[in-house]
């Protein structure tokens, strides 16, 4: 059996980031450095504009945008701004543009550009020629812009309520945008330094409960359910467990059967052996595991350069780091370890193995991932995965049908998000699952 997958994950998988921890830098301020419009009278602090011209012309618009775009990899975006002063004519205005949006124009009148007047209460989208969408808005009054990159739409508040939404039909990063047009016309806006008119928080939270009513109405039939599960804990030798869920679910379903050429079912393929070994590769008990393969299954490590004796010398190397007995794993990895430098495939991990002997406090260090216990996982994961190569009748079983199922679900979320230019949140299981979990406790997470 080929175990790279379990290589490299033992190498990569606990320090490289995810998409879940990508940071995105948001607005903060408005730009005063790039195509500032001579209009525009940016306060020092840089969260106010004011008018600074007569407005004789359609041309003459104080615009400006923020000093970043906003961030898209998340469910959604926004910001607010309030209106000061109206000045004379009230021809304020709000909303997204792009980094090649020509200053001198009201966000929404030129192509790739989206905004919301506050003297006629018309949405522009890419025209001169407005469509009517909400209330107008003037001196005294809140008014917010924002992204939904769910449902791919621009909405518009005034005074913390909701006021409509439109397609978001503009691609590539968008600035948040506020013009004024008129004398003594001046707005502030507010990028989440201060407290929200409007309940984004509150918005956000009802457009994750949609997903999940979404979500809950696919109807998955019990027995289906549960032979997913069944075939997850038998898979990966979770003995206990799988009786428990049968007892738990008082199911009739027999275990997933592994098919035999002869017709015969096998249901357990050496599920005992494969969670003795679990147990002990997850209390660090690497020499007895080794011991139990011998004993079960010689052919898995009598090569003793073969990926499934490498890791298992790692993670025995790691174990005596773990308690301090550094002089017994610098001979243990001389006898052990020595014997994969120069193979390419492993010499980046023992390396790296070594290098936790280099500190005085090696879980601080950049190589402190192999200490953590997500670590015995990947090798209990992959000597299982290995045993399981040994049934005649079905090889290379290194995922369950459910993770398959999973790899399947994230793959088309990740080609939906693509079509969105890369926009919105990437799928995480772990954070449906918690907010599941808090929605049920009703606590926040």
């Amino acid at each position: 059996m080929n175990n790279s997958y379990f290589i490299s994950k033992f190498h990569h998988s606990s320090k490289l980031p995810t998409m879940e921890d990508e940071e995105e830098e948001s607005p903060t301020e408005l730009n005063t450095i790039n195509g500032l419009s001579g209009f525009a009278l940016i306060s020092p602090d840089k969260i106010s504009v004011k008018y600074s011209g007569v407005g004789l012309h359609g041309h003459d618009v104080g615009v400006v945008q923020a000093n970043k775009a906003a961030p898209c990899k998340r469910l959604a975006y926004y910001f607010e701004m309030y209106v000061k002063d109206a000045g004379v004519k009230g021809q304020v205005a709000i909303g997204f543009t792009t980094d090649t949006f020509r200053i001198a124009r009201h966000p929404g009148w030129e192509l790739n550009t989206c905004g919301y007047h506050g003297e006629d209460g018309l949405i522009y989208l890419g025209k001169r020629q407005g469509e009517p969408f909400g209330p107008t808005y003037s001196t005294g009054d809140t008014v917010g812009g924002g992204i939904n990159y769910d449902s791919q739409e621009f909405f518009f508040t005034v005074n913390g309520t909701l006021v409509g939404t439109v397609s978001k039909y503009i691609k590539g990063p968008l600035f948040p945008t506020v013009a004024v047009h008129s004398q003594n016309e001046e707005v502030t806006v507010n990028f989440g330094q201060e407290k929200f008119a409007f309940d984004f928080k509150g918005y956000e939270e009802s457009e994750m409960n949609k997903q999940q009513i979404a979500i809950e109405k696919i109807s998955i039939p019990p027995n289906m359910s549960h032979k997913l599960v069944k075939d997850y804990l038998l898979h990966y030798g979770y003995e206990e467990t799988l009786h428990a869920f049968d007892l738990a679910t008082n199911s009739t379903i027999p275990p997933i059967p592994i098919a035999r050429e002869n017709g015969a079912q096998d249901t357990l393929y050496a599920l005992h052996e494969r969670k003795i070994i679990r147990q002990l590769i997850g209390k660090g008990e690497i020499d007895a595991a080794l011991a139990k393969l011998r004993d079960c299954y010689p052919q898995l490590v009598q090569n003793n350069k073969s990926e499934v004796c490498f890791l298992l010398h790692c993670q025995k190397f790691i174990e005596l780091v773990r308690i301090g007995a550094l002089e017994e794993a610098v001979k243990y990895g001389r006898l052990e370890l020595a014997k994969f430098v120069g193979l390419t495939a492993f010499q980046d991990i023992v390396e790296d193995c070594f290098g936790l002997l280099v500190y005085e406090r090696p879980q601080e260090s950049n190589v402190g991932y192999f200490l953590d216990e997500s670590q015995r996982e990947v090798v209990a994961d992959a000597v299982n995965a290995a045993i399981l190569s040994t049934n005649p009748n079905k090889k290379d079983q290194m995922q369950s049908h459910l993770e398959t199922l999973l790899g399947q679900l994230t793959g088309c979320c990740l080609e939906l998000r693509l079509l969105n230019d890369g926009q919105g949140e990437a799928f995480s299981l772990s954070r449906l699952l918690m907010n599941n979990s808090c929605k049920r406790t009703k606590r926040t997470c």
